[in-house]
């Protein structure tokens, strides 16, 4: 899949990382290789010496610039044709604040902590609300703070 120009944060020999063209949350991030395949056992030693100092790095920038309460990073995914990529999802104090205020995910975190009597979430909570409301809601909630392509401009000149 082509990566528009504008997306592009970063590249080196083997990676590209981006920010999600299909997510309104700032700073979502994804690290994807050139090589078009669905294993690490198919990436070349450099390739993969490469692709732990940026994710280390990625981690560092995202945390420093934009001081995300959570930072979850993932690989996710199945289908062919997508090569091997990995997920920097930033989870903000407001995002937290969004997915409480919304009934529909109040339920399902009583339902997940009902045995314990608390009001508590977890990772894949956050993750199919951040999925759902910021990348397929046709009209994804508000961000305060920097935009999309602020957040971009910010990494862009970090990594140089």
């Amino acid at each position: 899949m082509e990566i528009a120009p504008q997306f592009i944060v970063h590249e080196t020999d083997h990676w590209v990382i981006n920010h999600h063209q299909a997510s309104a949350l700032p700073g979502y991030l994804m690290l994807g290789s050139k090589l078009e395949t669905s294993s690490l056992a198919d990436l070349s030693t450099e390739a993969l010496a490469e692709m732990g100092g940026l994710l280390a790095r990625t981690q560092q920038l995202m945390e420093q610039l934009l001081s995300p309460r959570h930072l979850y990073i993932g690989r996710f995914g199945h289908q062919p044709g997508w090569p091997i990529h990995f997920h920097f999802m930033p989870v903000y104090h407001w995002v937290e604040d969004l997915f409480w205020k919304d009934e529909r995910y109040r339920q399902l975190a009583n339902f997940a902590y009902a045995e314990n009597a608390i009001a508590a979430t977890d990772g894949a909570e956050l993750t199919l609300f951040i999925w759902r409301e910021f990348g397929e809601n046709p009209t994804p909630p508000e961000t305060p703070g920097l935009s999309v392509e602020e957040v971009i401009t910010q990494l862009r000149n970090a990594f140089r």
